[in-house]
């Protein structure tokens, strides 16, 4: 089922799905104000919201408060850290070229996250061997997507493992405490999402500030909450030894009812 999970929507996109080629208008941003002479100065600003949380989460991890895959997470947190950087230079100016940099960082950060939550609920054996693996799926995303003009695999890439991810979570018996931070974190990507969909209304209606700007904000609080989850979690112990994910408690009980 999990294998399923997260290669059919791959497939789907190759046998249902036509190319998706990158739309010019994508880098056409609704505030493009200037300020120290630096054009669209919030969108490259405020990408230091990321270089900030993927800072301090590298730091967690050099300080062995990551427990379970460390590795994966700590791959994680230094993806965020450089998605600053990609993203302000790319906002700096827009184009496709420049959007690979925006684009690789994360698509790491996505395929590091996977890895991270997989080898945790499935088996810390699989982290490095997977991690290597989804890094290069990642890197060959953005390569396919810049000589193809294709996005197919980068938009799997960005959000196929997330319905693997809820499968886990509701499955699989969690190894550590704090999972709700999980879904704290889709719940605010989520959000960022909507506000990049809505940028120049966003501008129109505060004047001050577009959406993709608080799509950069909002969007640093995902990785935040892994950070927290990170911080104050714990072992998880269950009765009888057994998990807290929904699929895994029914099947237990129904199990102790026979």
């Amino acid at each position: 089922m999990l294998a399923l999970i997260t290669l059919a929507p791959l497939a789907a996109l190759f046998v249902l799905s036509p190319p998706i080629p990158q739309d010019p208008a994508y880098h056409l941003f609704a505030d493009r104000r200037d300020f120290l002479g630096i054009p669209g100065f919030l969108n490259v600003a405020s990408n230091l919201a990321f270089a900030i949380v993927g800072a301090a989460g590298v730091l967690l991890c050099a300080a062995g408060r990551a427990r379970g895959a460390s590795r994966a997470w700590t791959f994680f947190f230094a993806a965020t850290a450089l998605v600053a950087a990609g993203s302000a230079y790319y906002h700096y100016a827009p184009g496709n070229e420049t959007l690979v940099w925006d684009r690789l960082p994360m698509a790491l950060a996505f395929m590091a996250l996977f890895t991270a939550v997989l080898a945790e609920h499935v088996s810390q054996r699989l982290e490095m061997p997977l991690l290597w693996v989804t890094l290069a799926i990642a890197v060959g995303s953005i390569v396919w997507w810049r000589y193809t003009d294709d996005l197919r695999p980068y938009v799997w890439v960005q959000f196929g493992p997330f319905l693997a991810l809820v499968f886990l979570l509701a499955a699989f018996p969690a190894t550590f405490t704090q999972r709700k931070w999980l879904a704290y974190g889709a719940i605010v990507y989520a959000l960022a999402k909507v506000f990049e969909f809505g940028d120049g209304e966003v501008l129109r209606a505060t004047g001050v500030v577009s959406g993709h700007t608080l799509k950069h904000l909002v969007a640093a609080l995902a990785p935040l909450c892994i950070y927290v989850m990170l911080r104050w979690r714990t072992p998880a112990v269950h009765a009888g030894g057994t998990g807290t994910g929904a699929l895994a408690s029914l099947a237990v009980s129904r199990g102790s009812e026979r």
